[in-house]
């Protein structure tokens, strides 16, 4: 199977005959500076740990959209994605109109992603209204921070034409705001997640609430939103409940997976879950129960026969 640019995640081991003999897994996650990366790098690990045959590396790529079409082109084996970019794929809509992707299938849902809309102290910027006219960060180019934070912002009126659009990724939106090069920054990740947290440790910052109205609208026009509430606390300074929105993460590969490989993936990483927890907490939401609510298209058969095995019910729609 092909590997990108590889960051190899886990301990690096000499090469040996056994070690060669490996067939190797890229995993297509995300940035540095987001959930997905350390994630898929867990997951490497696990894979390396108790699949037997198989080396796994996480990959630095453009997250959401990106990784689709990686999946799609084979030149990665698995990858992480943000669950409206998942369906767009699968139905050849939104972003992958004309480009359906029917390969595309589930091994499991992971965690909620929170779209955290920032800015600084003293900006001025309180609600989605105030970012007319500003320098917004949209998120990296192929990211579904940019397909979730377009949905929101059409959804309530404000299109591209209303505010000057900065495609950069979470590092990168976070040294733009800290630096006075941007006003705001879309970020749609699992909370909390390092940019963020480094930049409200040097600069005083204000999570945007999304009214009622705005969450409606933003649901009406893409249901794989989710009304959610991020701690008080997550970060410095920021000491109240923030109401935001939320979306599913999935697991996803293609139906070209032998079953055998989707179904020993599937039983390793959730026997050992407790491994990803402690990468990152939001593996916490990582239970086949979330997946069986969360997901937006067909499971793997090899996924299918792990839940089966654990007496998870897997209802008709995730069936192929």
């Amino acid at each position: 199977m092909k590997l990108m640019h590889a960051l190899a995640a886990g301990t690096l081991v000499a090469f040996s005959a056994p070690a060669l003999a490996q067939e190797q897994l890229s995993i297509a996650t995300g940035g540095t500076g987001g959930v997905y990366y350390p994630m898929g790098g867990g997951l490497a690990e696990v894979i390396n740990n108790h699949v037997e045959g198989y080396s796994a590396t996480a990959e630095v790529t453009g997250a959401s959209v990106e990784n689709m079409g990686l999946i799609a082109t084979g030149d990665a084996d698995l990858a992480l994605a943000l669950a409206d970019t998942v369906a767009q794929s699968y139905t050849g809509t939104g972003r992958f109109e004309g480009q359906q992707l029917p390969m595309v299938r589930g091994l499991a849902s992971m965690y909620a992603n929170m779209i955290q809309i920032v800015a600084l102290e003293g900006s001025g910027i309180t609600s989605l209204e105030d970012l007319k006219g500003k320098r917004v960060s949209v998120g990296a180019p192929g990211s579904g921070t940019e397909v979730n934070a377009e949905a929101i912002l059409t959804a309530n009126g404000i299109s591209y034409d209303d505010i000057d659009e900065q495609r950069l990724n979470f590092n990168e939106t976070a040294d733009a705001l800290a630096n006075g090069d941007i006003d705001a920054g879309f970020w749609s990740v699992g909370a909390p997640t390092s940019s963020i947290l480094n930049l409200s440790t040097t600069n005083d910052i204000v999570l945007l609430a999304l009214s009622d109205d705005e969450i409606a609208k933003a649901r009406e026009a893409d249901a794989t939103f989710a009304e959610t509430t991020l701690p008080g606390g997550s970060y410095t300074g920021v000491d109240e409940d923030i109401t935001v929105l939320g979306i599913p993460n999935v697991l996803v590969v293609s139906s070209e997976m032998s079953d055998d490989l989707a179904y020993s993936i599937t039983k390793a990483m959730f026997e050992n879950v407790t491994d990803l927890q402690a990468v990152h907490p939001a593996a916490n939401e990582t239970t086949p129960e979330f997946t069986m609510t969360a997901t937006p298209v067909p499971l793997h058969p090899g996924a299918i026969r792990y839940y089966e095995e654990a007496g998870v019910t897997v209802p008709d729609n995730l069936r192929p």
